[in-house]
């Protein structure tokens, strides 16, 4: 079943990619697999599925524990670190999503171990100023990457936005081309991102129509997910 819902969810990419003509490999996919159990993530492990996203720090270090029999896994922290939580994001994570503060990604960068391989971070912006969502105001955000892509051990990659949900697909479209906007001003001031982390489920097609180039893929592929 996990097997079927991935090919289904690299079909939606592949044809909302062709209608803006953009190549399908210029999205990537992650798969949401906070709350489920680590064999969930071994099935789509074997239906080629190697990059995984967790909300839920210690909950995710506890899979990467399961299944470290799995060559090539790749884990992305994609909720909020807390200032006691960065020791094990950076000791065991490969990405990060969710940098909005220079405290946590300096944290980061001095606990990340000298034998792994610099942290890819992504700065996460509030985009359209959702009361409850965590994320950098856009106009700090060029100050924020620029002092986070200073820090040793870590690789500023991108932004990251959650939105609220929209009404519709030209306005989810809207919300999402905004960031893509300030991804380009960043950009220009030199800054070298390639990495636009933006859509879910229900709105991966107008993220990619608007420039995502890594979609957060939970429910389409995993189903709906049980009350933590």
């Amino acid at each position: 079943m996990i097997a079927a819902q991935i090919q289904d969810v690299r079909a939606r990419i592949a044809t909302a990619c062709a209608r803006c003509g953009r190549p399908a490999q210029s999205v990537a996919l992650l798969a949401v697999s906070k709350t489920f159990a680590a064999q969930a993530v071994a099935e789509a492990a074997q239906a080629g599925q190697l990059a995984f996203g967790e909300n839920y720090i210690q909950e995710g270090v506890q899979k990467m524990d399961a299944l470290r029999h799995l060559p090539g896994l790749q884990w992305h922290c994609i909720g909020p670190v807390q200032g006691n939580k960065t020791r094990l994001v950076a000791e065991h994570f490969d990405w990060v999503h969710t940098v909005d503060r220079l405290k946590i990604a300096e944290r980061l960068s001095a606990q990340r171990p000298a034998d792994l391989a610099p942290l890819h971070v992504c700065i996460q912006v509030n985009i359209d100023g959702g009361p409850a969502k965590s994320g950098v105001a856009p106009a700090d955000a060029l100050a924020l990457a620029r002092a986070v892509a200073t820090l040793p051990r870590l690789k500023l990659r991108g932004l990251m936005t959650i939105p609220e949900p929209a009404p519709d697909f030209e306005a989810a479209r809207a919300v999402h081309a905004s960031a893509r906007a300030l991804f380009d001003h960043l950009n220009a001031e030199g800054l070298g991102l390639d990495t636009l982390s933006m859509g879910m489920s229900d709105d991966l097609e107008a993220a990619i129509a608007a420039g995502s180039t890594m979609v957060r893929i939970g429910t389409a592929i995993f189903g709906s997910r049980a009350p933590k």
